[in-house]
């Protein structure tokens, strides 16, 4: 049979994390290529005490279908909470959608037809590259520094494309790189889309997961002009297996995206946002992330060691104060996808940086490492396997 897909989807690549993980996937393979948090971060005794008390009340509580904008209980605390934190405002209102990818595809469904322009960090999350891909919008990559995006090249670009309608950004221990951006270059990025009329898609997936320095105020927290919606996950925080996360924006949008939702998948889990709404309010939560940001603390700097003491100096690796990654900078006299199957080889699966270009075109000279899914002595065995292929190419 000779199916006849959309153009938009004969665009898309299969994911090259994905792809990795699939030949990868032997219990000795090392998974420095995951983006996972850790399992010993999931509150697993938590999680099945609550599902076991929900399951005893009336079904149609947690079995049946429930509003699109989602559990009231749930929205309401976050409301309440994101207010208190000083980023709702009063024109602002809140959507619990299936993860925070759902988010950022349905904002770029409501914003976006074929041909349009979204700005965002190169490199970026792939996921959402996708999703933007899957509507045929056009990607302009803006070259990140230490401390987030080149505010010239932002400017520039944003003059080039006058008629841009998202600016796409992880602000928090972005993925690939782990880098975040700091509170001076989140306030000049919010006047450049109130000076170019361009909307903020605010990605913060990692948030939670700080283990070194102080705590940046949210893109979101400048915002009284309604022009950026942020996307929160309880990925990280409880387990990606939930499948729950939410939308902050104003009034107008959300009622949007709720059209948008509906005509996607109706709701999100019932189940599942009774779960999180109940976890949330109902166990020491302060006392959990704690214990996730120590684990991830005690993952990096294991890695961080590994790296330092195996891998020549030639090779520079980003120095993130949270979330799952680093990234590092290979010499461009360096075969990045010679290193990518040499470690494959040797049982170590890591990410070429081209997986999380904006330009599928451009060459890529980076590998991303995640240290949140491996064991202990898999980052440190992994570390020397690393090390000895760049030794070797």
């Amino acid at each position: 049979m000779n199916y006849r897909l959309s153009e938009n989807f004969k665009n898309l690549k299969p994911s090259a994390i994905r792809e990795i993980l699939k030949h990868t996937s032997g219990t000795d393979v090392i998974p420095f290529a995951a983006g996972n948090p850790s399992v010993e971060a999931f509150p697993v005794e938590d999680i099945r005490r609550i599902i076991n008390e929900i399951t005893k009340r009336p079904p149609a509580t947690y079995l049946q279908y429930g509003i699109s904008e989602g559990y009231t209980p749930l929205r309401d605390y976050l409301k309440a909470d994101l207010t208190a934190k000083g980023l709702k405002s009063d024109s602002d209102d809140l959507m619990i959608v299936s993860g925070a990818q759902q988010g950022i595809d349905l904002s770029a469904q409501i914003f976006c037809d074929p041909g349009d322009v979204i700005l965002c960090e190169d490199p970026s999350f792939i996921g959402s590259l996708n999703a933007f891909r899957s509507h045929g919008i056009k990607l302009v990559g803006i070259p990140m520094e230490d401390d987030g995006v080149d505010l010239a090249a932002l400017e520039t670009s944003m003059q080039k494309n006058p008629t841009a309608k998202l600016l796409y950004l992880i602000p928090n221990f972005q993925n690939p790189s782990g880098l975040s951006t700091s509170w001076e270059k989140r306030r000049k990025i919010y006047e450049l889309a109130k000076k170019y009329g361009i909307i903020i898609l605010e990605d913060n997936p990692y948030g939670d997961l700080r283990f070194a320095g102080e705590d940046i105020p949210s893109i979101k927290s400048l915002d009284r002009e309604g022009l950026v919606i942020y996307c929160g996950s309880f990925s990280k925080l409880i387990a990606p297996g939930i499948r729950v996360g939410f939308v902050l924006a104003n009034s107008d949008l959300i009622s949007k995206l709720t059209v948008a939702k509906q005509a996607s998948d109706v709701h999100t889990n019932l189940l599942a946002q009774i779960l999180v709404h109940d976890f949330i309010t109902g166990c020491d939560l302060s006392a959990h992330t704690k214990k996730m940001q120590a684990l991830y603390r005690h993952k990096y700097t294991l890695m961080a060691h590994g790296l330092e003491e195996n891998v020549p100096d030639s090779i520079k690796f980003t120095k993130p104060e949270g979330g799952l990654f680093v990234l590092g900078y290979l010499p461009e006299r360096m075969d990045m996808m010679g290193v990518v199957k040499a470690c494959i080889e040797r049982k170590l699966a890591i990410v070429p940086g081209s997986a999380f270009s904006v330009d599928l075109e451009k060459p890529a000279h980076t590998i991303r490492l995640n240290f949140s899914t491996p064991s202990d002595e898999q980052i440190t065995r992994g570390c020397e396997i690393l090390g000895a292929v760049i030794k070797t190419i």
